[in-house]
């Protein structure tokens, strides 16, 4: 199986991990297993690396390449929003990193059958957990005409989301929707070709939104930061890559909520909230890829590289 992933920001999420060798590590989205390598590298046989991904031909890949180590790996098949959850199931209670690269995988975009690139007709999917029965075939085939409108408005932040879900609605009532390459064709036919000559492809957009809302991806970010900081012993360190605004601002906030040290109104005089600052943000702007990188990998354009310390 060829899973081809280039890793971005690859050295910078190293040295923002200040691994440990005796450590405990977590790659929440192992993909090309590129990152993970790297961590388990620095590891010694007394360290443990622990790799999730929902993707099972990533957790395949992953064992392939990571088999020289295999005295300190272990592989979790689950979405990272169960982190917690699964690594109490193995007995690991208490953890030194963790790192979440949210990006769509190269190989993901590249194998057509999966039906996340607008770039290649395959059947309308976008499941990153193919175990699970949801698809992208659902969500334009089933949603209504204001539920598409707001996914590919929050989700896409597409302008022209009204329009293109009224499209979409109208197409659907001669027959179903059922490959990507048809809903390109309705994205284009709904977007005016003048506001098709500049910018990005007409449908990234919503795309982006559809796959979005098939893998629940920006509601568990939080749960995943929260559940991560909680297990995580003093000094260790959380980075994440993201690759849209969306999920870099998820990132943001909840990086500046969790190092808040008591959210009393200024007028009491004593701290009632009882709140503590759980970590110290390391990266008060995101670590963003040198023009190196982006020549060598166009895709990692729009990457930005957080990183807070548990205190």
């Amino acid at each position: 199986m060829n899973f081809h992933h280039v890793s971005v920001l690859l050295d910078e999420c190293i040295e923002s991990l200040n691994i440990k060798p005796d450590g405990v590590y977590v790659d929440c989205t192992m993909g090309g297993a590129g990152h993970s390598k790297e961590i388990v590298k620095r590891l010694s046989s007394k360290g443990l690396f622990i790799g999730f991904d929902q993707d099972k031909n990533a957790i395949e890949t992953a064992k392939e390449r990571l088999k020289d180590y295999s005295d300190r790996v272990r592989f979790i098949h689950s979405n990272f929003e169960n982190i917690k959850e699964e690594l109490e199931k193995i007995g690991v209670y208490k953890i030194d990193g963790v790192l979440a690269d949210l990006g769509v995988s190269s190989h993901q975009l590249d194998e057509k059958d999966r039906g996340f690139s607008y770039m290649q007709d395959a059947p309308l999917d976008m499941r990153m957990d193919v175990r699970k029965d949801f698809s992208a075939y659902d969500v334009v085939n089933t949603y209504s005409e204001e539920e598409l409108a707001r996914i590919i408005k929050e989700y896409g932040e597409d302008n022209w989301a009204k329009r293109i879900a009224k499209f979409i609605v109208e197409k659907r009532e001669e027959k179903e929707i059922e490959t990507t390459g048809e809903l390109v064709d309705i994205i284009k036919s709904a977007i005016p070709k003048k506001a098709r000559i500049d910018g990005p492809h007409p449908a990234k957009r919503t795309f982006q939104a559809i796959r979005i809302e098939v893998n629940n991806e920006l509601l568990v970010i939080n749960k995943m930061i929260q559940d991560a900081v909680s297990i995580m012993d003093k000094g260790g360190r959380i980075c994440i890559i993201t690759f849209h605004s969306l999920e870099d601002r998820i990132v943001k906030n909840e990086f500046k909520e969790l190092a808040l040290d008591c959210v009393c109104p200024p007028h009491f005089l004593m701290c009632q909230c009882d709140k503590k600052s759980l970590v110290k943000v390391i990266t008060r702007k995101p670590i963003l890829p040198s023009e190196e990188e982006i020549n060598e990998n166009p895709r990692s354009r729009s990457a930005k590289l957080r990183v807070a310390e548990r205190i």
